[in-house]
């Protein structure tokens, strides 16, 4: 652990200039209480270094929560083994997921599924509670519950130090979550402006809480961030059954883990209750099983 400044610690054992000058601005801001942190696999992002946790009182700066707010990962682990699938063709159960769940950016699904309909309907719900319509940001919101996106996200069959086989994939709350991200950068942007706030970079805005924008965010937030869990839980059931039907079995579900990456919670630290912004970062509170992707081609980790 390194103490860069009074309101910054590094865990990282390398970390380039670029993210630590980064980190360092993040962690001048007024409202950081008490430090950010960053974690060992910190790297440049926009509005603050991902791989960084950021605990603010009475603010939250939009970007560094990041675009695809409520990214995360969801893992099961089955009863299978390696031996288990050792003669079965690994390329046909990749072609029954490529079929099941739409990959890449801007593909959704072409209707609503009998398995999704209920996920859907509970989102609507919720978000006439917070006083939003998603299709204000994305008229295909409802159709992209159950899609995987692009980028770094993925769909894996793994496995652990005893051979057992895991199913995982990563993902978040697709285009309308992104919308809404983009959306409130920018309203945290335009009320610095008006406030004549001096900002060490633009990406740095925030809003302020009791503020009307500030309560609209952290609505729509909490919305998206219930969509990517969500989304993940769809389509990882959408796995289990290509997995089953290439198994010729039934899966039973050993463990399930579904978690945040990218998101805002309210948590008490050092005395203080701060909203803190994991950006690239999990949960690792002692015994909360957490999951961490590796980088593209490598391998992912259950903690």
């Amino acid at each position: 652990m390194e103490n860069v400044s009074p309101t910054y610690v590094n865990f990282a054992s390398i970390l380039d200039d670029q993210t630590r000058a980064q980190n360092l601005k993040t962690a001048s801001m007024p409202f950081i209480y008490p430090h950010l942190a960053s974690m060992p696999d910190a790297h440049l992002g926009k509005g603050a270094a991902v791989g960084s946790v950021i605990p603010t009182l009475g603010a939250i700066i939009p970007a560094a929560v990041g675009v695809d707010i409520g990214c995360g990962m969801i893992a099961v682990r089955t009863q299978f083994t390696l031996e288990d699938l050792a003669r079965l063709d690994r390329k046909v159960l990749r072609q029954s997921i490529e079929r099941a769940i739409p990959l890449s950016a801007g593909h959704s699904n072409k209707r609503v599924l009998d398995s999704a309909q209920p996920r859907v309907d509970r989102l609507a719900r919720d978000a006439e509670r917070a006083g939003f319509d998603p299709a204000s940001y994305s008229k295909q919101w409802a159709l992209q519950l159950g899609s995987l996106g692009s980028g770094n996200h993925f769909i894996e069959v793994s496995l652990d130090e005893n051979d057992n086989v895991w199913l995982f994939l990563h993902s978040g709350s697709r285009g309308v979550g992104n919308r809404i991200a983009q959306r409130h950068i920018r309203v945290a942007l335009d009320l610095c402006d008006k406030r004549r706030i001096s900002l060490p970079d633009n990406d740095l805005a925030y809003l302020t809480e009791g503020d009307e924008e500030f309560e609209e965010y952290i609505r729509q937030l909490r919305w998206a961030q219930d969509f990517a869990l969500l989304n993940r839980e769809e389509m990882m059931d959408r796995v289990i059954g290509c997995f089953a039907r290439w198994t010729d079995g039934e899966v039973r579900e050993l463990e399930r883990i579904n978690c945040h990456h990218n998101y805002t919670a309210q948590e008490t630290h050092y005395g203080k209750q701060v909203w803190l912004s994991r950006k690239g970062a999990i949960d690792a509170s002692p015994g909360r099983p957490g999951l961490i992707p590796g980088s593209m081609g490598t391998a992912s980790y259950v903690v």
